[in-house]
């Protein structure tokens, strides 16, 4: 069965959609309030734009805020294998960004928890300090037309996930000057596995 070409956005099927994603807001105790709004700031460059001892709204952008951050009494932590939101998604703009990104944070003791060639997209996962999850990314396939080849290879049916990357072999690579499109090109490699996204 052959998968269907990659959809057409709203506006061009005639329809009245968001024009952006705005923000994400995260509750937490107040007791792990400094240690979340530090981590988010250091790891997307973020600046407040208002900030109390129980408010953080921060952006990195021309956006009023694109995470809030609100410490409330009385919560408790999420069990695990809950349900609701899997993690957070930010987009670089390309390969050097990523690399600079991740040895900026390693440089700060911050590893990623598994780093996932998805096919479409190359991924580092961290885990914030309420084990929040955080995906760092650079898109492999830019354009309508590849990810409608990519879809309909079958390789995405055959794998949905993606397999695991040495991101410091990568790191290697890029500094020796091998060419970007040779590093991000989907790869074969280990299967993720039944933990790769777990709250460890």
């Amino acid at each position: 069965m052959t998968a269907p070409s990659f959809p057409q956005t709203a506006a061009a099927r005639g329809r009245v959609a968001p024009a952006k994603f705005a923000h994400t807001v995260l509750r937490t105790t107040p007791e792990r309030f400094p240690a979340l709004v530090a981590w988010y700031k250091t790891v997307l460059e973020c600046m407040p734009a208002f900030e109390n001892p129980f408010l953080s709204f921060m952006t990195y952008d021309e956006e009023h805020h694109r995470i809030a951050i609100a410490a409330l009494p009385g919560l408790r932590d999420r069990p695990a294998n809950a349900v609701g939101l899997d993690h957070l998604a930010f987009t670089y703009a390309g390969l050097p960004e990523l690399v600079h990104t991740y040895e900026r944070l390693r440089k700060e003791g911050l590893a990623p928890s598994t780093a996932i060639h998805h096919g479409p997209t190359l991924s580092l996962y961290y885990l914030d300090p309420d084990r929040n999850q955080v995906e760092l990314l650079i898109d492999v396939l830019t354009t309508p037309e590849e990810l409608s080849r990519f879809f309909e290879s079958g390789q995405f049916a055959s794998n949905p996930i993606g397999v695991l990357f040495d991101m410091d072999e990568l790191c290697k690579r890029f500094h020796a000057g091998d060419p970007v499109e040779e590093l991000i090109r989907p790869i074969e490699g280990p299967l993720p596995g039944p933990d790769a996204f777990a709250e460890h």
